[in-house]
């Protein structure tokens, strides 16, 4: 389990990777989805699950060793799993199961939401379709009937919003705090 000091130093340890196939490194990236949430009112957990939801992304290294994004390779790196035993027993499993369901949100939105499908990034449209693709009717019905289902789609808008090369934030110290008010341990 990860504590909110190794959570920070992660971020800023490897925050300035880029964020792939986007304008934004991976901390703007995270920093601006809990922007985003904090804006729309949320509350800790899910500013949190919007701060930590690609965590995952900075635990393992698929890196750029290739100079692209790995969804041009092929690979889905399954980071909404990865991250989750990572923030087990720290965060409850309101927090856990945003950022675990924000990637089959994509799929539901797809699913569901006109024109979501298309107002997506060309990396964010490969991804999908490594993920699973398109939620047919009964997987969308399923989706959205699980517990947490509604967060993990907010969750998700605030994400795809999340791509500014010039969106100002507060700076990760102040997430962190909502980050430890929220915590378990």
């Amino acid at each position: 389990m990860l504590s909110i000091n190794d959570i920070e130093a992660l971020f800023l340890q490897k925050g300035h990777e880029q964020y792939s196939g986007e304008p934004v490194t991976q901390l703007q990236h995270a920093l601006q989805s809990a922007t985003l949430a904090e804006a729309e009112g949320a509350d800790d957990e899910l500013v949190t699950a919007a701060l930590l939801h690609d965590l995952g992304h900075l635990l393992h290294d698929l890196g750029d060793e290739f100079g692209d994004t790995p969804t041009l390779r092929g690979v889905d790196d399954l980071h909404q799993f990865i991250a989750i035993p990572f923030l087990r027993g720290r965060f409850s499993e309101r927090v856990l199961g945003a950022v675990q369901g924000h990637v089959d949100a994509k799929r539901y939105l797809c699913a569901t939401r006109p024109g979501y499908l298309q107002a997506l990034s060309a990396d964010s449209q490969r991804s999908l379709r490594l993920q699973g693709g398109v939620f047919d009717e009964v997987q969308a019905a399923a989706f959205i009937a699980r517990p947490g289902a509604e967060d993990a789609v907010r969750l998700r808008l605030w994400d795809d919003l999340a791509k500014s090369a010039t969106m100002a934030t507060p700076p990760l110290a102040h997430f962190i705090g909502r980050a430890q008010r929220c915590a378990l341990c």
